[in-house]
């Protein structure tokens, strides 16, 4: 399977060559694959931001590469192609919407793309239909909520039609309700729509519903895996400083009182079930 992005060794220091040098990541080497929902997480300065910024262009390797469908972010004339295949959402929406009604903001991306006005149109109304912001398209982006306005700003990338989509810790500043429906959009426009979706998170009841993840630790590269797999490593989880699903946390402490539960429980009806047939 091809893949849509590689990164080769990739290291990155921050103001690289001068005595101020931070070193940010170091021999990363991870694969995004074509429809699949990815999650890298960690803990805050663990190196998931600076890696995702890499992944379209934004940072450029100190050493190593990123490939991107083929094309090296290393050269420059390939990063327009590149974006076209990548698009990033970032946590902070207020830095990405800069119309003044909800469609002029979707519309920035395709209408910055060249398109013709038939095709942003089509593309506008296609991002406000998969996302279900059709009520709000009239509306200022000042006037929404946090969520909302995230769900706008995914949305104008949407528009783009990007292959894959990484979103930065979108539900960071988020209050319950709005990051449950920022994340019922992210898994919707994967499973639905095909859509690459890597999710930075640190959030791990989020993480549950991805194919894959990764866990970054001072700039490494520790753990990959499945959900699954990586929390039955529940020590070693911890000692990188990140939580367990709440479901993992419940099935853990079942087993302790003696309860024959499975020990690999990440979502809420395997737990039910579990209970289900204890009883």
């Amino acid at each position: 399977m091809e893949k849509i992005i590689e990164t080769i060794d990739l290291n990155y220091s921050y103001r690289a060559g001068t005595s101020e040098e931070v070193r940010a990541l170091y021999d990363i080497n991870i694969s995004v694959l074509p429809g699949e929902m990815l999650a890298i997480t960690g803990q805050n300065g663990s190196g998931k931001s600076t890696l995702a910024r890499h992944f379209n262009g934004l940072l450029t390797p100190s050493a190593g590469d990123v490939i991107v469908k083929g094309l090296s972010t290393r050269n420059k004339e390939n990063i327009k192609e590149i974006r076209k295949v990548v698009g990033m959402v970032f946590q902070n929406p207020d830095n990405q919407l800069i119309s003044s009604i909800v469609e002029e903001d979707i519309a920035f991306g395709p209408e910055n793309l060249g398109l013709p006005q038939s095709e942003i149109r089509e593309r506008v109304n296609w991002a406000l239909h998969t996302l279900n912001l059709e009520k709000l398209r009239y509306e200022p982006p000042n006037n929404l909520s946090a969520g909302q306005k995230q769900q706008v700003a995914i949305a104008g990338v949407l528009a783009m039609k990007p292959e894959c989509m990484v979103l930065d810790e979108p539900t960071a500043h988020l209050d319950p309700r709005g990051r449950r429906e920022v994340l019922e959009s992210s898994v919707r426009l994967n499973k639905e729509e095909g859509i690459t979706i890597v999710l930075l998170t640190h959030y791990m009841n989020e993480v549950i519903h991805c194919d894959r993840m990764v866990i970054m630790d001072n700039g490494r590269l520790e753990m990959q895996g499945t959900p699954r797999e990586i929390f039955l490593n529940s020590k070693e989880v911890k000692k990188m400083g990140l939580d367990l699903p709440v479901v993992t946390h419940i099935a853990a402490g079942l087993n302790r009182k003696g309860f024959n539960v499975a020990p690999d429980l990440i979502h809420t009806e395997e737990l039910i079930d579990n209970l289900c047939r204890l009883k």
